[in-house]
Order: structure tokens, then C-alpha cells, then sequence
């Protein structure tokens, strides 16, 4: 059985200016489909005839080698994931023919798409562009750190796959143009995974730590120039003949929905400068929406506003009978819950303003204590009761004279002390004067 793999895989990679025979392609599938036979071998043939010196014999064997990972057994792009290296063709050039020139370019470019594919998949574990889509799917279902860590993975794929920037006039012939269709193929699959992503990231972004919310600003920000890469590569399959129900139509997500998650970033990465060495009159502080339950709150109420527009951003669309993927045309809903619309309403019991009652302060201010300095929430003013010292009345003197004493307040925060009192006697001879007793009562 390893001879009519191999005898399949030289069918395919003649060295006629034409695309792989259809026959000796669906043979080679239907090898690697058994489940009980070794596609090592079929790998090392299709290997070595990537080390042929012609261009035709080379650029065969990559496109039968990438119909294989797209319509093939995963286990055949496992195995390919597996190697230490797959294609060393970035110093191709066949100088033999003139038309090996341009040739070459695009075999050096196609090399390097296959080579990131299938390092895509041993770094995933998995081929992104045939895994399960959809709410239940894999992009739909990864944390915020396998996001963070797969995504610009797919970046870096998907990056190769536009950097093969054939123009219609340059997809002269059979093998070029066969090699086109496989890439469009996976564009379409590959864009469709990296948009949920991009929407189980959003969905997150405001749950997120600040670093966090930094890096997942740059993933959608490059997604959204990749969107535009991706438009023209589609003008391009359809100048060449792709049937149009087969081309989505993408548009771009407004742009006030990056604002908005600017904001959000530049909301975390405000630095309270406001708050000087702790003193004790600087325990109170006005209030301002400057914690995280208010930060929150004002951002889903923005959100909330953006969310009519949100409802137009970029999607692939459905063209004639076929839905080729789907894009961000399920923002809102993903958003929802973000966005105070949904499952998650903002707790109006943590923004509740404190009563007039407990904060209201002569002047008419509303303070708040300082939590930088204090455990408590709420500043309450306590009013307290006035320091008493006795001090007697003058002339309250009788023959037989007595102390006595009437209450003077004194003023809050005054020390307490007591008036120094006069002595009084009952014998006549012994009697303090009137002018020394106000001599002594005005020390």
C-alpha cells in the first residue's frame, strides 16, 4: 500500500505546468483517511520532491501537501506538526526559465504559509481551521489566558497566508491558481475562528486586569487592520473567478467601539496624583467616581449608548444561499452582558450615593472619607458636649458667706482648668475685699 501512495504522489508532482490530477489528489486522500495506514511516508515522498530544483516539481508538491492538511485526515497535519522542520525553501530561485522568477517568489511565500500552519497546529495542538465553531466551539470557550496566548498565533498564521499577495495578472497558470483557491479556502476558515475569538475576548475585556486589557487593545486593533488585508484578498478571488456566493462581504466595526476600549484602558491606567502625606484633615475628601464600582458603572452606561451602532459593525455576511463564516455580527449579544443589557445589571446598591443626612457639612458639601486613610465609608459628624468649669458669681456674698457657683462654658478644644477661687471667710476680721477679690479673679 506504501508503493500506490507513492506511485499517487508522483502522479501529482510532475513536472507539467498544470495543477495536480484531481485523480492521483483524491487517491492520496483516501490513503491517509485509512485509519491503519503510516503517513510517514507519504511525507517524506512529497518532502523530497519539494527539494527538486524546478519550480513546477516544487510549487506541485506544496499545493498536493496543503490539499492534504485542508481535505485530509487531521492526523496527516499532526504528523507534518510533529517534524522538526517541514520546508527550507526561503532561498528558492529557479533561474532555469524566465517565468521561475516570479515563480519563485510565491513558492518562497506559499513555504512559509505551510510552515506556520503546521506550526500553528503543534503550538494549538490542533488544526484552528477544522475545529468546532460556534457558541460550544473552541475559540468561544478558551479563559482570558489561552486567548491571549492563541490569538496572536493566529495572527502570525494569518499574516503569512495575506503576505502571499498574488495579483489576478500574476495567476497565470494552473498551479499558481490551484494553490490561490486552497489559500482562499482557508482564509475564510481561519478568519472565521480568529473572529470568535476576537468575540470571546471583547466579551472578557471588561472583567480584565489592566495588562491584561493591554495586550487583548493590540490583538483587536491588528484584527481590525487583518479585516482590511482580508477585503482585498477577496476583490483578488473574485477577479479570478470564484464564484461570488462563495465570497462574504465584510465591513469594518464602527470606530467609536475602539474608542471605547481605549477609554476603558486609559480609565485603569489613571494615576491618582490628588492625595497628599495622610493628615487628619485630609482624611475627607470630595466624592468622585474615581473607584472601580463607579468606573464600571460609567462604563456600561457608555456602552450601553454605543450599542445601537455596535449592532452595524463588521461581520461576514451572507451572500446568496451560502454563509461562508460568521464575523462580528454577534457583538451585541456577546457584549451584553458588559454592557448592562443583559445577564450581568450594574448593583445599584454599590453606587448608591450616601444620605444628605450623614454627609451633609456646613457650606453646603458632600464629603466622603478619604479610603486611602480610614476603614470607614461614610464621614459622620459628632457633636460633642461642651467642657463645664465653675466658676462663682461676684458679689454673691452674705454675712455668713458661702461658695457660690454658676456653670461657664468653655469653647471645644480649650484645655480644662480651673479658675483659681477665692478664699472666703464667715469672721468679719478675716473677710477677703471686694478689690482683691477681682484683682484675683482677673488673673
Amino acid at each position: 500500500m506504501g508503493s500506490y501512495a507513492s506511485k499517487a504522489a508522483l502522479g501529482a508532482t510532475t513536472d507539467e505546468p498544470t495543477e495536480p490530477e484531481p485523480k492521483h489528489l483524491a487517491d492520496l486522500i483516501q490513503y491517509i483517511n485509512e485509519t491503519n495506514m503510516s503517513v510517514e511516508h507519504l511525507a517524506d515522498v512529497l518532502s523530497e520532491k519539494a527539494r527538486s530544483s524546478s519550480w513546477v516539481v516544487v510549487f506541485k508538491a506544496l499545493v498536493t501537501v496543503h490539499h492534504l492538511m485542508v481535505h485530509g485526515n487531521e492526523r496527516f497535519i499532526q504528523h507534518l506538526a510533529s517534524r522538526s522542520s517541514l520546508f527550507t525553501l526561503h532561498n528558492f530561485m529557479d533561474k532555469s526559465v524566465l517565468e521561475g522568477y516570479t515563480m519563485s517568489t510565491f513558492i518562497r511565500r506559499y513555504s512559509r504559509y505551510l510552515n506556520e500552519k503546521s506550526l500553528s497546529c503543534r503550538l494549538i495542538t490542533s488544526d484552528v481551521t477544522k475545529a468546532k465553531r460556534g457558541m460550544g466551539g473552541m475559540m468561544r470557550t478558551m479563559d482570558t489566558k489561552e486567548l491571549l496566548n492563541i490569538l496572536p498565533i493566529i495572527q502570525i498564521q494569518f499574516d503569512a497566508l495575506l503576505n502571499f499577495n498574488a495579483n489576478p495578472d500574476q495567476l497565470t497558470n494552473g498551479i499558481i491558481l490551484a494553490a490561490f483557491k486552497l489559500l482562499f479556502k482557508d482564509s475564510l476558515r481561519l478568519f472565521a475562528a480568529y473572529n470568535e475569538g476576537i468575540l470571546n475576548l471583547l466579551d472578557k475585556y471588561f472583567a480584565m486586569r489592566k495588562s491584561q486589557c493591554k495586550e487583548s487593545l493590540d490583538i483587536y486593533t491588528k484584527f481590525l487592520a487583518r479585516t482590511t488585508k482580508l477585503a482585498e484578498f477577496l476583490k483578488v478571488a473574485e477577479q479570478v473567478g470564484i464564484d461570488q456566493k462563495y465570497i462574504p462581504y465584510l465591513t469594518q466595526a464602527p470606530y467609536s467601539l475602539l474608542e471605547a476600549l481605549k477609554q476603558h484602558l486609559a480609565s485603569l491606567e489613571e494615576k491618582n496624583d490628588s492625595f497628599r502625606p495622610y493628615r487628619l484633615q485630609h482624611a475627607l475628601i470630595p466624592p468622585r467616581p474615581n473607584n472601580p464600582v463607579a468606573k464600571a458603572s460609567t462604563s456600561r452606561a457608555w456602552f450601553s449608548a454605543l450599542h445601537s451602532q455596535v449592532r452595524k459593525c463588521t461581520g461576514v455576511r451572507q451572500q446568496g444561499r451560502n454563509i461562508v463564516a460568521n464575523s462580528l455580527d454577534g457583538l451585541p449579544a456577546t457584549l451584553a452582558g458588559k454592557l448592562n443589557i443583559g445577564e450581568n445589571p450594574v448593583n445599584t446598591s454599590d453606587t448608591k450615593k450616601p444620605q444628605p443626612s450623614d454627609t451633609d457639612i456646613p457650606g453646603g458639601l458632600q464629603w466622603q472619607l478619604n479610603p486611602h486613610t480610614c476603614t470607614s465609608t461614610i464621614w459622620k459628624r459628632v457633636s460633642t458636649p461642651p467642657v463645664h468649669r465653675m466658676v462663682p458669681p461676684p458679689g454673691a456674698r452674705t454675712s455668713e458667706q458661702v461658695p457660690m457657683y454658676r456653670m461657664a462654658q468653655t469653647p471645644v478644644g480649650a484645655p480644662y482648668q480651673m479658675t483659681p477661687q477665692p478664699t472666703v471667710y464667715t469672721q468679719p476680721g478675716l473677710r477677703t475685699s471686694e478689690q482683691s477679690f477681682c484683682s484675683i479673679h482677673k488673673k
